[in-house]
């Protein structure tokens, strides 16, 4: 008898279904899985076995072939357990399943027929709604993921028993249920840090308004102990909540990864991703020989924060520069291309100098050539595509026994959406959300300079020898300055401003 029966596989951050095809033939003994298998899908055969003989089941003696369509795209994980022990006990008329082709049925199983969570939930129930399915069933961990896709029934299964009483003999399911809509909102603001935690350091902090205002990509360079990582955590909770669409789109991501806690359903909070310095290309940008995202994916709509900047390795922080400008990344493989978002806010961090102290070392243990040394392994262009350079000083005893509390997040929010409101309005007519992303021909338009202004500029560019690459950036974060004011026309104190936050650019870097 031959039995259909429907599962998912993830490419990329999206599913596709999978076409799970029972044969069971009398004539001959055997257990034959075709359609690109991998090792662990391979070895479901024992635990399919182990796990229906604990429920009173058996897998027949007799020639079973499964076929796993479409045949030419790889199959990955152990998540098809559930839904082959089913075929195999529809089509050996075990168990009436009349209904099974209605539902996508995703699961690993254990020996004693319990099941273990799956990856990728989210786009498996949004391409079974999208396909018409009736419902998705799931173990009990995946189920509040899968919930948040509206018209779609999701039932969450302990062990395999429930779903063959569930079509066996129909005994129902229990049904979850969540109001996504409420839930994101309960959430939408639960940050960990505060600005208000920071001691001193006011000139850091504008500076990372600045940066949340605009999306800017920004680098805090400074002594060790003096705030840099500090500052970095409390960035998510500056800047614009997620908007729910955005809020699937990470999710989605998460979920892919297996980065979901059981109990979250949906990504509430901009993530905030910090890799250790020992990270490889291929960990940091995804891919790998079964293509997984890498941490920039994961901190789509986001943070991406590199604490010690120049200890990555260079090719670790090249493989950064297309994505930075492109806001995606594609994998490239002989038999496929996978797609993963990367639109993030780089933040990353750095000493002055190996020891740390330069230029206030009192021993001077940094030679000329290891400072260059060290300076040489941020590239140019990786250091053009982070608009803001910030020196964060040392927190001297007076600020760091004041009583008083900072400005909390919640009020620097406050003045970045409203910044963020502005940008969105100016941009409205072309592909654009905030300053960060324009490019020459919208600096032209947006970006004109009066006289006081221009001379400013003029200026700064010969005198601090700031580099050609400054100059549009120069512009956009004066830009966004000016709209943190709510000023129309960008003016000299914005671009002063903006000047001083290119640290990097000026000759005394140039060691």
């Amino acid at each position: 008898m031959l039995i259909k029966i429907f599962g998912s596989a993830i490419h990329g951050v999206a599913a596709q279904t999978i076409t799970i095809e029972v044969n069971i033939d009398t004539g001959g003994v055997g257990y034959h899985l075709v359609g690109l298998p991998d090792n662990a899908i391979k070895e479901s055969s024992y635990r399919i076995s182990a796990a229906l003989k604990n429920v009173g089941y058996k897998i027949p003696g007799k020639k079973i072939t499964i076929n796993m369509a479409p045949a030419d795209l790889r199959k990955e994980g152990a998540a098809y357990d559930l839904c082959i022990a089913i075929g195999i006990l529809a089509a050996s008329d075990q168990i009436l399943a009349e209904n099974v082709h209605e539902y996508i049925i995703m699961g690993e199983l254990s020996l004693d027929g319990t099941l273990q969570p799956i990856r990728g939930v989210l786009p498996i129930a949004i391409q079974a709604r999208e396909e018409g399915f009736k419902g998705i069933i799931l173990p009990k961990q995946n189920t509040r993921e899968a919930a948040i896709v509206n018209n779609l029934d999701v039932y969450g299964v302990e062990n395999i028993k429930e779903v063959i009483d569930f079509f066996n003999e129909g005994k129902p399911l229990k049904k979850v249920e969540i109001d996504t809509r409420k839930e994101f909102q309960e959430k939408i603001n639960d940050f960990p840090f505060d600005f208000s935690e920071v001691k001193g350091q006011e000139t850091a902090k504008r500076a990372m308004e600045v940066a949340a205002a605009g999306g800017h990509n920004i680098i805090l360079i400074g002594p060790p102990g003096s705030g840099k990582t500090m500052l970095a955590k409390r960035v998510p909770s500056i800047l614009p909540p997620l908007s729910l669409k955005e809020a699937l789109e990470t999710t989605k991501i998460h979920s892919v990864a297996g980065k979901m806690g059981r109990v979250t359903s949906l990504m509430t909070v901009r993530p905030f991703r910090a890799p250790h310095h020992t990270i490889s290309d291929v960990a940091l940008v995804g891919g790998g020989s079964y293509p997984q995202p890498g941490e920039i994916s994961l901190a789509h709509n986001g943070v991406l924060f590199l604490d010690e900047m120049p200890e990555f390795k260079r090719t670790v922080l090249e493989v950064m520069r297309q994505p930075l400008e492109d806001r995606e990344v594609t994998i490239s493989r002989a038999r496929f291309t996978v797609n993963y978002p990367a639109s993030f806010m780089l933040v990353a961090s750095m000493n002055p100098s190996p020891s740390g102290f330069f230029p206030d070392d009192p021993n001077n243990t940094s030679s000329t050539y290891e400072m260059q040394r060290y300076m040489n392994k941020l590239s140019g262009p990786l250091l053009d595509r982070i608009d803001i350079h910030i020196e964060v000083q040392k927190v001297e005893f007076e600020q760091l026994a004041e009583k008083r509390k900072g400005e909390k997040s919640e009020e620097i929010r406050k003045r970045v959406l409203t910044a963020r409101d502005i940008q969105r309005e100016r941009y409205k007519d072309l592909k654009i959300s905030y300053n960060a992303q324009i490019g020459p021909k919208e600096i032209e338009k947006f970006c004109e300079l009066d006289e006081a202004s221009f001379n400013l500029i003029k200026l700064a560019m010969e005198k601090l020898n700031l580099s050609a690459r400054a100059y549009d950036r120069i512009l956009k974060v004066a830009r966004t300055i000016a709209d943190l004011e709510e000023s129309e026309n960008i003016l000299s104190q914005h671009v002063s401003e903006a000047i001083q936050y290119r640290s990097l650019d000026r000759e005394f870097w140039n060691v």
